[in-house]
């Protein structure tokens, strides 16, 4: 259980990095960064193709349609669905969907598990019910310090926007539960070689993306082209930026989320990725270089409080419901 707490918080850890992508590049509209991270991580996976190869070769037709899936879902539908909830709603309250995602993907992977006979890696409900209660609280009170009221008449726009922050959870509510299970099912040993399949299969994708990109802006956009193409208005920011999220964020932390998901149970796994929103809050702390108010503090508390009371109910020898049972 260690290695697979471990490879989650160095997921975690990277995929952090990307809230601070557009603080450094905030001259850069967010789908273009996007499309850079996803661009720089399909050509690096191209080249890393080479040293994973013997298991790439073993995937079978099933498998690459596998991976278009998870990266289509996973990153760019998640990405565009995320990017129109921010516009459309505003920051706040997308952020406070989102936010709830290690509690939902915790409470549907352990309806699963349970559905389909439970085991190992289910868990009663009743146990569960503590420490998801404290990542939910915890996420609240973190955001609750950067949240603005509702408004007070809620516009076509700003439900529509409610609608697309939805359909982003739901694309990140599939993406972890549907990877973990691959993975459980095709044993050890290949968690490098499926994030260097996620990234080739990406690369299409992106590539189609950044076209479509370039045809609005340049020729449809009312007003002429808003970005300075082909690389912006700080080139060497950017590609430097891009290569770091497609190498760090996008292929190693895959990798280690990858290892994370076929050691630990898949309702385990859901509450870990609060370890992205912790190291996000470190990033911007450090950033705005200052130290976290009393709310954000004890959201934080929360958090951790709420991962340690979720890694308990599953550690090994804990005790486990009939598969047939309610909790």
């Amino acid at each position: 259980m260690l290695a697979g707490l471990s490879a989650a918080l160095g997921a975690g850890l990277l995929w952090g990095l990307v809230f601070l992508t557009p603080l450094l590049l905030a001259d850069y509209p967010p789908f273009m960064l996007a499309i850079g991270r996803y661009l720089a991580f399909g050509v690096l996976a191209l080249g890393l193709a080479w040293f994973d190869r013997a298991a790439l070769a073993r995937l079978t037709r099933a498998d690459w349609i596998e991976a278009v899936k998870l990266a289509l879902v996973g990153n760019l539908v998640y990405y565009a669905t995320l990017a129109s909830a921010i516009q459309l709603a505003g920051g706040p309250v997308p952020t406070l969907i989102i936010g709830t995602l290690p509690v939902v993907i915790a409470i549907t992977a352990n309806l699963l598990d349970r559905h389909h006979g439970g085991g190992e890696d289910s868990a009663p409900w009743i146990r569960l019910a503590a420490p998801l209660s404290l990542i939910l609280g915890g996420l609240f009170a973190v955001h609750s310090a950067s949240a603005h009221a509702l408004p007070a008449d809620a516009s076509a726009d700003y439900l529509l926007g409610i609608g697309f922050g939805l359909c982003a959870l739901a694309c990140w509510t599939w993406y972890p539960i549907r990877n973990s299970r691959w993975l459980r099912a095709r044993g050890a040993g290949l968690s490098r070689a499926w994030a260097t399949a996620q990234g080739l299969a990406t690369l299409p994708v992106a590539i189609v993306a950044g076209i479509g990109y370039w045809l609005w802006d340049t020729r449809l956009a009312p007003g002429g082209a808003g970005f300075a193409w082909p690389l912006g208005p700080r080139p060497e920011a950017f590609v430097g930026m891009c290569i770091l999220l497609g190498l760090a964020a996008s292929w190693l932390g895959t990798l280690l989320w990858n290892r994370a998901s076929h050691l630990l149970p898949a309702a385990l796994v859901g509450q870990l990725i609060v370890f992205e929103t912790l190291a996000a809050l470190l990033y911007a702390f450090l950033w705005y270089g200052r130290w976290p108010g009393m709310a954000e503090s004890a959201g934080i508390a929360l958090l951790i409080a709420g991962v340690l009371g979720g890694v308990r109910v599953f550690r090994p020898g804990a005790a486990r419901p009939a598969v047939d049972g309610t909790a």
